[in-house]
């Protein structure tokens, strides 16, 4: 990323810290902690975790992208093929059904009847009369 001025500053500055010392050690392990407060090992070692959160974000979750990514899935052959989703994504025509309480229902594909639940039986009836 020779471009990215951030990453450029960053190599710079743990370049100047380190001074031809070895890597500093991990962020926060105990080789960490246990040297001195004014070791450069220290700030160089912060730069860089910081520099890798920055480019790939948490570790864990940077491990657990490349398990997802390495686990093995299922072959194609097994999949659906897009015309099964297809069908399988098609609304399924529902019986229309009156319910208590509700007005009556229009009957599809039959303009002019309504379906009424009388006496807990489906009932469909032509209205001839208009509502004003």
């Amino acid at each position: 990323m020779a471009t990215d001025p951030v990453a450029l500053w960053a190599s710079s500055a743990v370049t100047q810290l380190l001074d031809g010392q070895d890597d500093p050690p991990k962020y926060g392990s105990t080789a960490w902690r246990e040297l001195p407060g004014d070791d450069p090992r220290r700030g160089a070692a912060i730069i860089t975790a910081a520099e890798w959160w920055r480019r790939y974000g948490d570790e864990d979750e940077l491990l657990s992208w490349f398990r997802d990514a390495s686990r093995t899935r299922e072959s194609l052959a097994g999949r659906k093929t897009l015309a099964e989703l297809d069908a399988l994504a098609t609304p399924k025509p529902r019986p229309v059904q009156a319910t208590d309480g509700w007005p009556p229902v229009a009957v599809p594909g039959r303009p002019g009847w309504y379906r009424h639940l009388v006496d807990g039986q489906q009932v469909d009836v032509q209205r001839t009369d208009v509502a004003a």
